[in-house]
């Protein structure tokens, strides 16, 4: 691979450059079960280890390419396969509470997908009833499967308000994602202090006075 196309490769990483608001699958992703996969898995990070100069004959490193398989399918990236999307149960809104609710700091682990390292953020949620509501902690689960999946930030935010939108059949929702992406944090610049802050507003969130309650709860302020 000649430098000029190395360059533009590391360029469109630490760009953070995204392809859509679809995880990007090929159309065989599901074609193999998921035992299938971590002996593949197993099998092609040894290699890496080997390439890298490894002893895997050593007591610490010999089973470390299965629990990387493991890890990866059954944890690390279990957000790709639908089959792992959590079930939503709605409930009337007897209350007839018609303002706005918030679940705010809910915490997350993603992979950045440009480089396969760790991205650390919380995410805020709201949204205002259209006559049911969902369990509170079905809304962390929500963030939780699309986190489960090598991220952009900008697409993971968008994925979150979309299913909400649809499970809630509301337009009335927010999305904040605030997150330290350690692609930034440990190579390149290596600055760790810088955090990512990524939204998502529809329906009567695009209202401004909407807006400042949601992010004076989230103790932001307002841009507009």
């Amino acid at each position: 691979m000649d430098n000029k196309l190395l360059n533009q490769i590391e360029e469109w990483g630490n760009e953070h450059i995204g392809s859509g608001a679809d995880t990007p699958l090929r159309e065989d992703a599901f074609a193999m079960d998921d035992e299938l996969k971590i002996e593949l898995i197993a099998k092609h990070f040894r290699e890496i280890m080997l390439v890298m100069g490894l002893d895997l004959d050593d007591d610490s490193l010999k089973g470390t390419p299965l629990r990387i398989a493991k890890m990866y399918v059954k944890e690390q990236f279990k957000g790709l396969n639908p089959q792992n999307k959590p079930a939503y149960t709605l409930f009337d809104n007897h209350y007839k509470y018609s303002e706005m609710l918030v679940e705010k700091d809910i915490n997350f682990h993603s992979t950045c997908e440009h480089h396969f390292v760790p991205i650390i953020g919380k995410a805020h949620l709201a949204y205002i009833s259209s006559g049911q509501v969902i369990g509170l902690s079905k809304l962390n689960r929500i963030v939780d499967y699309f986190a489960k999946r090598p991220q952009v930030q900008e697409r993971m935010t968008v994925q979150i308000a979309q299913e909400l939108k649809k499970v809630l059949n509301t337009e009335d929702v927010a999305v904040v994602l605030d997150a330290k992406h350690l692609c930034v944090a440990s190579r390149g610049i290596k600055d760790i202090t810088a955090s990512t802050v990524t939204s998502s507003y529809h329906g009567k969130f695009n209202d401004v006075q909407t807006r400042s309650e949601f992010l004076k709860y989230l103790e932001l302020q307002s841009q507009d």
